[in-house]
């Protein structure tokens, strides 16, 4: 099991858009393994390559209670969108921050599976805002900047305070 490092808002890699996959290979594959690993660890619903500083279209997903249904998208295209969805959104790369984000409730996903066979999706509630979220990581989004300028500065500021706890125990530990 490899864990990758999760990239923390505001690093500007976050902004990368990302590119399209040629094809589903080994590689592909154990990278989709290793975001798994990844997501499941943090404990997360979702993760997108770019928030693990890898610029390419890939997603995965399980927002099963049992966390046993882990759903691939590689190269994800929305296809349709309707309604309204009302729900609280976090984010592996904006810890300890949630917020509720006018998004469609319904979408309709076209994509790539792990074995890289295509497929289209319709999907409504917390798996539609789950893929947008995440496909918005793909285009350099992070759900924060669908915010207002005030919610984004507090944001900012509670994440700064966050680091500022981490660091100073650490710092102080090296020194004695």
């Amino acid at each position: 099991m490899a864990l990758l490092p999760i990239l923390r808002y505001p690093d500007p890699r976050l902004r990368k858009r990302a590119a399209k996959v040629d094809g589903v290979s080994d590689r592909i594959r154990k990278l989709i393994k290793d975001m798994a690993d990844t997501m499941y660890a943090a404990p997360g619903v979702g993760l997108a390559a770019t928030q693990v500083d890898v610029h390419l279209r890939i997603i995965v997903i399980d927002v099963s209670e049992a966390r046993d249904q882990l759903r691939v998208f590689v190269n994800p295209e929305l296809l349709a969108a309707s309604g309204e969805a009302d729900i609280e959104e976090g984010c592996l790369s904006v810890p300890g921050i949630y917020e509720k984000v006018r998004r469609p409730g319904r979408v309709t996903v076209r994509a790539l599976d792990a074995a890289g066979e295509p497929f289209t999706l319709d999907v409504e509630g917390l798996l539609a805002v789950c893929i947008q979220h995440e496909m918005d990581h793909l285009e350099g989004t992070v759900f924060v900047e669908k915010l207002s300028r005030l919610k984004q500065s507090r944001i900012l500021a509670r994440l700064r305070k966050q680091d500022r706890r981490t660091v100073e125990p650490e710092a102080r530990r090296l020194v004695l």
